[in-house]
């Protein structure tokens, strides 16, 4: 076994969102335009999905996994109303740099990496913003499992971010993840034979089985000042959500613009695998935000 193959159940890839061409119907709804950027040394390739009153904007960032630009999500918020830029992760599909993940036996949650994907969904926004019209509405990230920990370090390098949506992302640190992930050993039944209080306790105390430099992302979410919402399913048996909804509440106290939605009966993903209902809301929740923001 490759040394860090347990990474491949850290915040598992969102394929519903993946490579599907939008068909001609949706094109009379918006354009689309391939575009290249450079970031930290390498070119990275996307598609810009463009509605033509865009009342909102934003970057689509990826969870774990050798994942390809978010083409079939990309094209269900430009049609409506929000301009998406996607991108092929470095080192997949037409990005280069080096990949890192358990396929390649590699430490995808080392801090180093989690920085480095940062800096590609940062530039990724300066691509955004650079190619839309004068008026395009607020301008955020938005991201899946992994990119809990990915989109507030982008958030804080780039000034323009003024939102961030996040499904089932982690608010806990890389340690605590993975001590959770270890007991619940990817067990679809688990929250039927264990309670809230073992799995707190397993966090909290067990013994970490790998060394490296933990990212905790309450360090910059309590640092930047922007909006944020997080939808989580209540059997998700990748991340600790009771303990992410607790501290996200700690951060709420201290007068932070987080907000979250729990869905009992959804699982890890949270996005289309049972329904629209979490996408549904968090398109609504930006269509709430207004016009353009300033950070505060």
């Amino acid at each position: 076994m490759k040394p860090y193959l347990f990474l491949l159940f850290c915040c598992f890839s969102f394929n519903l969102f993946g490579q599907k061409l939008p068909d001609s119907t949706d094109l009379q709804t918006f354009s689309m335009e391939n575009i290249t950027f450079n970031s930290a040394g390498v070119t990275l390739a996307g598609t810009l999905f463009k509605p033509m009153h865009p009342y909102a904007a934003l970057v689509l960032v990826h969870g774990s996994g050798q994942e390809k630009r978010m083409t079939q999500m990309a094209s269900f918020l430009a049609k409506n109303g929000i301009a998406v830029f996607t991108y092929d992760k470095r080192g997949v599909g037409e990005s280069g740099g080096v990949y890192a993940g358990p396929e390649v036996g590699t430490n995808n949650i080392d801090s180093a990496n989690l920085d480095l994907l940062a800096l590609d969904a940062s530039a990724a926004i300066d691509v955004l913003t650079a190619n839309l019209p004068g008026k395009h509405g607020s301008v955020g990230l938005m991201g899946f499992s992994q990119a809990g920990w990915i989109i507030p370090i982008a958030a804080k390098k780039n000034p323009r971010v003024n939102f961030m949506v996040i499904f089932s992302g982690p608010v806990v640190s890389t340690l605590e993840q993975l001590r959770f992930q270890f007991y619940t050993q990817g067990n679809t039944k688990f929250w039927d034979t264990h309670t809230e209080a073992e799995a707190r306790e397993h966090v909290k105390s067990d013994p970490d089985r790998y060394q490296f430099v933990a990212t905790d992302p309450r360090d910059v979410l309590g640092k930047i000042k922007i909006n944020g919402l997080w939808l989580f399913g209540g059997r998700d048996i990748q991340i600790p959500v009771s303990l992410s909804i607790e501290r996200l509440n700690a951060l709420k106290a201290q007068g932070k613009s987080y907000e979250y939605q729990l869905f009992p009966t959804f699982d890890h993903n949270t996005s289309f695998a049972k329904s629209q209902e979490p996408v549904n809301a968090a398109i609504q929740w930006i269509k709430d935000l207004g016009g353009p923001k300033k950070r505060k």
